[in-house]
């Protein structure tokens, strides 16, 4: 009996020591002082501001002060150019932001995390309650499964930025393409509420749009239609596009936006995008005609008041609003085809990445992870008032006056992938609605030539 009762006695002891030095479920193994080196992590990013990551930054020092984050706040337009000259260098960072559209160009120099991956830091911790002591434990991180990810952001994200069960990065926040329209101009129309469907959005514009007797605008019901004069023409093309149900790559990730419908040989839905957008600047198209190329640009002409509806994201409004501080305009989801349809957006956002060339790959990773996390990616999009890439903060959004409408269509946005030069996909969108409206190519062989010259990216 002495025997057995020292036997358990011994056990309970052992299973006591094995979790103190454990850390109680946290998968950790005691390391020397020594083995806590400096590491200094080159971060860079553009358009947002070093505030808007303090907190961030210093929760992360505070569980892993030898991991130091520099970050870097480049200029949009000096952006691309500087990463291409530092990694020529080999002097490039390890942690960087792109915009989701650069994947494909910027895949070979992206280090992706496997779903299977597990990454390992080393941290500080104080143990004991009266006798205090300061070990170094080395924490074991399991990458986010698919299913974690679908059930963190948004639907768009995991469909973009995981390949062939790899992660090539994630957001902080999430832009949806949306509808800016000038309160008064619809009130003097006569319009109680912003359009809902491209049929009400037809109707508006017929009634917002003034032309004097010689047939020029005074004033236009939108900036749709033309080329290089309209913003984001690439990205309102491919929405409409897409809610017409034109599928846009293949499993190949080939553009096939000019092919007809699966189940309706006849129907081919990029063509009808096409026809429908440039209708809005074609002299012949009465009742929906009101922009042409000769007009300034579109945001330009909103920020003047001559223009009752354009289509922007949440980044334009600081810029409408410091600009045009006296406009009266508010902010609404993009019309739908019919309220009967499944719902599309459109979403473009910033993607955070590890270099390939970095030579602390765990590190930058775990970094990418805790900055992601909910509670930091709220600090982030309330700093910055970016509409968010989080499912759990998108009621607190809906509650925020200049976020609420991009956060009703954040669950609903979409994008596609555009190869390895997004600058000739935006190129070719432009050509497709320049020689439409010139007459030099029928709407079929403008569609038949883009899908043609944007798979020469791939």
């Amino acid at each position: 009996m002495l025997e057995k009762r020292r036997t358990k006695i011994l056990a309970l002891f052992l299973i006591f020591v094995f979790f103190i030095s454990s850390g109680l479920g946290c998968r950790c193994t005691q390391k020397t002082e020594e083995s806590l080196k400096p590491i200094n992590l080159v971060y860079w990013r553009t358009q947002d501001s070093k505030d808007a990551f303090g907190e961030i930054i210093s929760g992360w020092q505070a569980l892993y002060p030898q991991v130091k984050i520099n970050l870097q706040v480049i200029r949009e337009e000096e952006y691309e150019q500087a990463l291409l000259e530092a990694w020529a260098e080999d002097r490039g960072p390890d942690i960087f932001s792109i915009p989701n559209t650069w994947l494909g160009k910027y895949q070979s120099k992206i280090l992706p995390l496997d779903f299977s991956q597990e990454l390992n830091l080393l941290r500080k911790t104080v143990t004991g309650t009266i006798k205090k002591e300061t070990r170094i434990v080395e924490e074991k991180k399991k990458a986010p499964s698919l299913r974690e990810l679908r059930e963190t952001f948004v639907e768009t994200v995991p469909q973009n930025l995981v390949v062939d069960e790899q992660i090539y990065g994630l957001p902080l926040s999430l832009d949806v393409l949306s509808l800016y329209y000038n309160r008064d101009i619809l009130n003097s129309a006569g319009i109680v509420n912003p359009p809902q469907t491209w049929q009400e959005f037809v109707n508006n514009v017929n009634l917002m749009t003034w032309q004097d007797t010689y047939g020029d605008f005074i004033q236009s019901g939108t900036a749709l239609g033309a080329a290089e004069n309209v913003d984001y023409l690439t990205d309102i093309l491919s929405l409409l596009m897409m809610q017409n149900g034109t599928t846009m790559v293949n499993e190949r990730n080939q553009a096939i936006f000019n092919q007809s419908l699966p189940d309706d040989s006849s129907y081919f839905p990029g063509q009808e995008a096409l026809r429908f957008y440039t209708g809005f600047a074609n002299p012949y198209q009465e009742g929906i005609y009101t922009w042409h190329e000769q007009m300034p640009n579109s945001q330009e002409a909103f920020i003047q008041g001559r223009v009752g509806f354009i289509f922007g994201y949440a980044k334009d409004l600081f810029t409408i609003k410091s600009r045009a501080p006296k406009l009266n305009f508010d902010i609404a989801p993009v019309p739908q085809i019919s309220s009967s349809l499944k719902e599309v957006n459109y979403a473009h956002y910033w993607m955070e990445t590890v270099s390939r060339k970095t030579n602390y790959p765990q590190e930058a990773w775990a970094f990418i992870l805790y900055a992601t996390k909910v509670q930091n990616a709220r600090t982030f999009v309330e700093r910055t008032k970016k509409p968010t890439a989080h499912r759990a903060l998108i009621a607190e959004q809906l509650e925020d006056f200049d976020l609420a409408p991009f956060a009703k269509s954040v669950l609903t946005a979409q994008t596609w992938y555009q190869g390895k030069n997004y600058s000739l996909v935006e190129e070719t969108f432009q050509e497709m609605v320049k020689d439409v409206l010139k007459g030099e190519k029928t709407i079929r062989q403008a569609v038949d030539y883009g899908a043609q010259k944007v798979n020469l990216t791939y």
